[in-house]
């Protein structure tokens, strides 16, 4: 049941007409999409192509993910094709900037659990700059960060840092970011179709709380945003008031202009445009909804020298000897404890300071853990787009046995498989790793990622 209160907000936003179908679409079940990692091989569920995303795709009916291989894999990533329309913006709009040619690009994704928005940012920063960029993707919620910090991991991509802080702790870093993007959190209309509760905890009190909530987040992280940056602001939510009005706040109290007063990133069938951005509803999109808009910052754009811009890198702790054949590319190596994890050398300095800052969670990739003077190679290792192939043996497995690794079974390589770590790949795509001892397997598959389902 509709209530009358949002009957009114919706009309306020997208038009009565507009409304009359949005409203006739809620009951409807929800949809399903996913998107390819185009920097891994590995298949994909068959759907049809979302409009504005060359590697998403609308699936039929709803797949079985967790007993797929090449999901476990990091092939590809489950997200609605509205929340895809956010990477369509920031790709749209990126290609346009004036961005730094003697420095990676550097971006902040502000709210990114889970991370779909952060995967469709680092595959869209690599296609575009290659190596030279730097996403950190931040999850203040605690809870919540431990799984941003997995699907990055399984996504692969080196370039990516995962913090956990306020956004008030992004302001001591002024002007660092080029680009901004938030998917601030919202009252959670596009969650109509997906939770029978949201609609029932639905209320205007909310809807203000959360406008006001979201402009104290954008405030905060206001300053680190670089004069003439780009600041992508969305929400899954279609009120006026938690999108235009918020960009109209942003852009007359904080500084900035809007970027999509016209239609500069659209022209889709079903996209609505609202006066400052753009509206995803079910009903006219196949998604669960969306809203998306941008700015560029003008306003005050005094620079200040930070003392946090001094920090150095990272100063290398004596390791394993032969760790560098394990990589494809110039690394700087760190050890905690007895954890060892590498950063692409190009990023190293830029870890260094974000360190002093921020709450860091996971940077570069874990590379493994040392024993004595032998290193045990991390799962994460397996699935980062920097792993030199042919630094461990590897072999291929069939569907079965690749979900029996999954399952943390035990599982039996071919005879004549080299002793000691094995990469365990299924169809090309690395799963893991397993220390083979000749009549057995010990896995090193995290239990923590271990499928639980029946398998069979």
């Amino acid at each position: 049941m509709i209530k009358e209160s949002f009957r009114k907000y919706l009309e306020e936003a997208i038009g009565s007409e507009n409304a009359l179908v949005a409203f006739s679409a809620f009951d409807a079940p929800a949809s399903v999409s996913v998107r390819a990692n185009p920097f891994k091989s590995g298949r994909i569920p068959e759907g049809r192509k979302v409009a504005w995303s060359e590697h998403g795709r609308i699936l039929p009916e709803r797949p079985q993910f967790t007993l797929d291989p090449h999901f476990h894999g990091g092939a590809y990533y489950v997200q609605d094709s509205s929340s895809m329309f956010v990477g369509h913006v920031f790709r749209t709009l990126a290609a346009r900037m004036s961005l730094p040619q003697d420095r990676p690009v550097r971006v902040l994704d502000l709210c990114a659990a889970p991370g779909g928005k952060t995967t469709d940012l680092a595959a869209s920063l690599r296609t575009m700059f290659g190596d030279r960029f730097l996403l950190v993707s931040n999850e203040v919620m605690k809870q919540r960060v431990g799984v941003l910090a997995d699907n990055v991991a399984l996504w692969g991509d080196p370039n990516v840092l995962v913090t956990s802080d306020d956004p008030r702790a992004f302001s001591s870093l002024t002007g660092f970011f080029d680009i901004i993007v938030a998917d601030v959190p919202c009252s959670g209309e596009g969650m109509f179709r997906k939770d029978e509760e949201a609609q029932n905890q639905w209320s205007e009190d909310n809807v203000a709380l959360c406008e006001s909530r979201q402009r104290r987040i954008i405030a905060d992280v206001w300053s680190s945003l670089a004069c003439g940056g780009l600041f992508i602001y969305s929400t899954c939510t279609f009120n006026r008031y938690e999108n235009d009005g918020n960009v109209a706040w942003v852009a007359e109290e904080l500084g900035a202009e809007p970027l999509l007063k016209e239609d500069v990133a659209g022209g889709y069938e079903g996209v609505i445009k609202t006066g400052l951005g753009y509206s995803l509803v079910p009903g006219f999109v196949e998604g669960e909804g969306q809203y998306c808009s941008a700015l560029v910052k003008t306003g005050d754009c005094a620079y200040v020298e930070s003392r946090q811009r001094q920090g150095r890198a990272a100063r290398p702790a004596p390791l394993p000897k032969g760790l560098e054949r394990l990589l494809d590319r110039e690394v700087s190596f760190r050890q905690k404890g007895d954890m060892v994890t590498a950063v692409p050398s190009s990023l190293a300095q830029l870890v260094g300071i974000l360190e002093q800052s921020l709450h860091v969670v996971a940077a570069g990739c874990a590379v493994g853990t040392v024993k004595g003077n032998v290193l045990v190679p991390d799962a994460d290792l397996a699935l980062s787009l920097m792993l030199d192939r042919t630094a461990f043996p590897s072999v291929e497995v069939d569907r079965n046995t690749a979900l029996s690794y999954l399952h943390r079974d035990a599982i039996t390589l071919p005879e004549g498989t080299e002793r000691g770590y094995v990469l365990i790949c299924h169809e090309e795509l690395p799963l893991g790793f397993v220390k083979n001892l000749g009549n057995r397997c010990n896995s090193l598959h995290p239990q923590s990622r271990r499928i639980r389902m029946d398998i069979r």
